[in-house]
């Protein structure tokens, strides 16, 4: 590859990641025309196609890939010198974008902001997000940190291209009126609520993924009242008698005392894996690296 430009790298990975010219001309600030030019020029350079035509739009050819996926390498390389020259002089400063779903930032995020006013030279930038559970892994073009969740056995994020950094299991458990029948019990089963009434969460998020395997184990859609994102108002919901629901324990539990009951899910092993998920070339950086860090130790901290 004579003359081949690493500085064009970037473009070709965008186009990876956001899947169209127009939403890498928008996250990199350029015109629709400038960033096919660059793959035009990135293309002739590498002397085999890049990407192809398909309908209005392009998509990466298979020596597309292999070059975008190298060109993670490239970027995690350059941001691992910069990154330490920036260390060497000034130590682990500046600012990490940081994008927390709801529940999550309840759980998390006030033990995280104490333990960061030890980094002064650090500062947060929040961002609020509440996707599905296959979006959380593409907010990181666009955001430092982002802490997703997932479903126990579900497959996580590409590896290639994002790294994960674990950080608690969180089961689920049934949340049930004051004057539930089942109220008293410490764990219930999947036939007890065979035919009950739920509050959920919408479609294709982590929790109603495990109401659904329930309802396959028992041969019976399970009957969904209402769904919403809002943790408090599927409590709230429970709590005025109108349904049942599958909650997060954690999350949960400093609210359910005099309102509603947790009770463990028996013959299932059901919960979510919230983790934290990071381009390569942004875990690098000794001010990410120090947030990741103290997430770690603030999960850590609200399982024990």
């Amino acid at each position: 590859m004579v003359g081949f430009d690493i500085a064009l790298l970037p473009v070709l990975r965008e186009l990876a990641e956001r899947g169209s010219v127009t939403a890498v001309a928008t996250a990199t600030h350029r015109t629709p025309s400038a960033v096919s030019q660059q793959l035009r020029t990135l293309q002739r350079q590498a002397g085999v196609p890049l990407v192809e035509r398909v309908g209005r739009g392009v998509r990466l050819t298979e020596h597309g890939r292999v070059l975008a996926g190298l060109a993670t390498g490239v970027a995690t390389a350059l941001a691992t010198i910069e990154s330490a020259w920036s260390e060497h002089l000034d130590g682990a400063t500046g600012t990490v974008d940081l994008a927390v779903f709801p529940s999550a930032a309840e759980l998390l995020l006030p033990g995280l902001l104490t333990r960061m006013r030890t980094h002064p030279g650090i500062a947060l930038q929040l961002s609020d997000v509440d996707v599905s559970e296959g979006e959380f892994a593409p907010l990181t073009a666009d955001h430092d940190v982002v802490i997703g969740h997932r479903p126990d056995g579900a497959r996580g994020a590409d590896r290639r291209s994002v790294e994960t950094v674990p950080l608690l299991r969180e089961p689920l458990d049934v949340a049930l009126p004051l004057d539930h029948p089942l109220a008293g019990r410490q764990r219930v089963g999947i036939e007890d609520v065979v035919g009950a009434t739920w509050i959920g969460v919408p479609e294709d998020y982590p929790i109603d993924r495990v109401l659904t395997a329930m309802a396959a184990a028992t041969d019976a859609p399970p009957e969904v009242a209402f769904r919403t994102i809002h943790l408090p108002v599927i409590e709230n919901l429970v709590a005025a008698g109108h349904g049942i629901a599958l909650v997060p324990r954690y999350t949960s539990r400093t609210r359910a005392p005099g309102r509603f009951r947790l009770a463990t899910l028996a013959d299932v092993r059901a919960g979510r894996r919230i983790e934290a998920l990071v381009r390569p070339d942004r875990a690098v950086r000794p001010a990410v690296r120090v947030v990741l860090e103290a997430l770690v130790a603030e999960a850590t901290s609200v399982t024990s």
